[in-house]
């Protein structure tokens, strides 16, 4: 459904689970991320009501994610670290379009977000479908269905708006250059790492 070319070794859990504090940081701060960016999405686009609609429930469920990973994080009796740098999302950046048109510009940020979430949704099926904490198996899963949901409201919205873009084409380049880029990446305690 999601179209990656690679998937993610499961023996990637093995690395988020012993590592529980880390991963957990990172996924906080990869939630509170996509809040920013559905933020953003709506203050260049705010001529499209069902677009702010939506994304402003995206950004809402996004910073509720956040608040759910930083009471597991209390719970289990750590302390949320610092926003970390996520050079998987960074090479991404560097892939998106910015000269064009600004249709260009805000149909491949709806590729981009729609990028990150259909990776997010894959570890976080890999982590519920490997990990032996059943507490957090059952979350992973539930985000998982969640972020799949925000993956296809993205690239329906590229499909909707887009004038001078071909947005199949352009996807198909998204999903290229991904499966590519992971191959350097699912050997440390990070959701994208």
């Amino acid at each position: 459904m999601l179209g990656l070319k690679l998937l993610t070794d499961p023996r990637w859990a093995n690395i988020a689970e012993a590592n529980l504090a880390e991963i957990l940081t990172d996924h906080a701060w990869c939630e509170q991320k996509a809040a920013t960016n559905a933020i953003t999405l709506i203050a260049n686009n705010s001529e499209h009501h069902d677009l702010v609609e939506e994304l402003t429930a995206i950004a809402i469920e996004e910073m509720e994610h956040f608040q759910q990973v930083v009471a597991i994080i209390k719970k289990k009796g750590y302390v949320l670290g610092r926003e970390r740098k996520d050079d998987y999302v960074g090479q991404l950046v560097k892939f998106s379009k910015k000269d064009g048109s600004r249709n260009t510009a805000f149909i491949d940020r709806l590729l981009f977000a729609a990028m990150i979430e259909a990776r997010s949704c894959e570890r976080f099926r890999v982590l519920s479908l490997n990990i032996k904490d059943k507490e957090l198996a059952k979350f992973y899963h539930e985000l998982m269905v969640s972020e799949a949901g925000h993956y296809t409201t993205f690239l329906n919205f590229a499909r909707k708006y887009t004038i001078d873009v071909d947005v199949d084409k352009r996807w198909k380049e998204w999903l290229d250059f991904e499966g590519k880029l992971i191959r350097s990446f699912g050997n440390k305690e990070a959701i994208h790492g």
